[in-house]
């Protein structure tokens, strides 16, 4: 049986300015693929290689698969679903599959728009690919499909979803295969090394209401960090990956086996050979202040924080249990450790002012992060805070839902003009930067990574590819007025299905609510029979 997977040519001038980051799903489903007995499995990376849907077409034909399968974030969506349309054209008897968290959440506007599309994976997909892949070669499907747990798909005019498959409780027994991947093209452009995003964990114990991570992988499990360092090891040793990002939403959580990881490639060697970053909360650095200048010693260089905010009521809205002037303080000790630091801040939300934005600028320059980034907010229609605003949301056009594009729309801004408060806060930061900071900061290691950083900055605003500003007609101040942000105005939106999806973190957050309540019942109890005593 022959498999192909496919990763869509979507771009939107964010993350990807820094290099072009290796697909590590392929690699996860490849490897839990042949430890189940898959030996023939293709791979075409359409987004690295810049590839038309007909060249995908052709090559799709070429390889001529008996399974297709496509993953897909909520900006990819049509992409995804382009490209198994053109599947459906040149390799008919294929089963066509998508995957991916849009997908998962959004299948019944998915199969409803694109029923070309045989059937959809939900949930993270190892187990799931692997029960459909088998029925598939076995010649069992389609009977088969309302057997197999985490899938939807259409039977006559009905949209189906089975149960939804439980998680993989046992992440150390999913062995990535890397080789499926074309690693000369994988390049980290601030450091000109090859980059990989192994994962050490799925899953958060936090509910920030803007995320779906949390809701997606269901469960926190993390995975014996000797293992994970296996994996890192031989990424390096075979595969010449010289910089890796960790993929997990806050590595740091489980403190104990974060050091273990830390220990476990000091043993190795490893810092020698390989650097690494890793996205984390304020108050995880905070806990870990004692522990910065070891995890610098096991090859830890750049953090990205996610300070989100600089009005306290946005963190509180957010759900992200800090506090704004813990954000400086996190800066400075990470500096004092010698890591790199990243200041993410989201805008865009409909109380966002010129002066706000302002406000963001000035506290980034008084915390002095190496480096800063504004993400528009982009309400992911699968998130608690989308269903809170989503009467203000006026686009539903999910090819610009890309942290990029202003898609709210605030009371007292036209879109143009926050793009253009946005472009304003780097063109400042980054020059500020560029002619007093990165070329006098140390000599060596330091500086290179720094002006690396800067060469993939500029290079995106030479190519107008930064923020997608070439297709959008941003030219600065004066084209404000006159962005146009091509939104397909035709896009409608369906409601998300996550009746049938409990997280771990929703069970979490009702039982802490029942205890406060039990706890507030207890006080109030109390004290009135102490005012029954008194008044005897």
């Amino acid at each position: 049986m022959r498999i192909l997977f496919i990763h869509p040519n979507y771009r939107s001038g964010g993350a990807e300015i820094a290099g072009n980051w290796p697909p590590a799903w392929v690699a996860y489903l490849t490897g839990h693929l042949r430890q189940a007995g898959f030996e023939d499995i293709h791979f075409i990376d359409a987004m690295t290689d810049d590839l038309s849907d007909e060249t995908v077409a052709e090559k799709i034909a070429a390889i001529s698969p008996d399974a297709i399968g496509v993953t897909s974030i909520t900006p990819s969506i049509y992409k995804a679903e382009e490209i198994l349309r053109r599947a459906a054209e040149v390799a008919p008897n294929a089963v066509r599959i998508l995957g991916g968290i849009h997908a998962t959440f959004m299948f019944k506007q998915v199969l409803s728009e694109a029923p070309w599309i045989d059937v959809i994976v939900r949930g993270e997909g190892e187990e799931i690919v692997v029960n459909l892949m088998q029925a598939i070669a076995t010649d069992r499907y389609p009977e088969d499909r309302a057997r197999i747990h985490g899938l939807a798909f259409r039977d006559g005019d009905e949209i189906v979803a089975t149960q939804a498959a439980p998680t993989i409780k046992n992440l150390d027994a999913i062995k990535p295969d890397w080789t499926i991947l074309d690693w000369p093209k994988y390049i980290y452009i601030p450091l000109g090394t090859r980059v990989a995003i192994p994962n050490m964990a799925r899953g958060c114990p936090f509910t920030c209401s803007f995320c779906s991570q949390w809701k997606f992988w269901r469960d926190y499990r993390v995975r014996d960090p000797k293992s994970v360092v296996d994996e890192i090891e031989d990424l390096v040793e075979n595969h010449g990956v010289g910089f890796f990002i960790l993929a997990d939403e806050e590595p740091t959580i489980n403190r104990r086996k974060f050091i273990e990881f830390c220990e476990e490639l000091i043993k190795r060697d490893l810092p020698r050979r390989v650097q690494w970053g890793i996205n984390t909360r304020v108050t995880d650095i905070y806990r870990d202040r004692e522990l910065l200048k070891f995890y610098r010693k096991a090859g830890l260089v750049h953090v990205s924080l996610g300070t989100e905010a600089a009005a306290q009521m946005k963190l509180d809205r957010f759900n992200k249990e800090t506090k704004v002037e813990e954000n400086k303080t996190a800066i400075r000790l990470l500096r004092e450790a010698d890591i790199f630091t990243e200041a993410q801040f989201i805008v865009g939300l409909d109380n966002e002012t010129p002066e706000t934005l302002e406000e963001t600028f000035q506290m980034a320059w008084d915390w002095q992060p190496d480096l800063a980034n504004w993400a528009m907010y982009t309400p992911w229609p699968f998130t608690p805070l989308f269903q809170e605003l989503k009467d203000q949301v006026e686009i539903y056009d999910f090819s610009k839902y890309n942290f990029v594009t202003p898609i709210m729309k605030p009371a007292a801004m036209e879109r143009g003009e926050l793009l253009d408060g946005v472009m304003k806060n780097y063109r400042r930061f980054y020059m500020r930067k560029a002619l007093f900071h990165y070329p006098w900061r140390g000599t060596g290691y330091r500086r290179r990574y720094l002006l690396g950083c800067l060469k993939a900055f500029l290079k995106a605003g030479v190519q107008r590819s930064f923020y997608d500003l070439g297709k959008a007609g941003y030219w600065g101040p004066q084209t404000k007025k006159s962005v146009d942000f091509q939104f397909d105005e035709s896009r409608t939106l369906a409601p998300a299905q996550v009746a049938d999806w409990e997280a771990a973190a929703d069970r979490a957050a009702r039982a802490k609510e029942r205890r406060e309540a039990v706890r507030d019942q207890m006080k109030a109890r109390s004290a009135e029979r102490g005012k029954a005593a008194e008044d005897v």
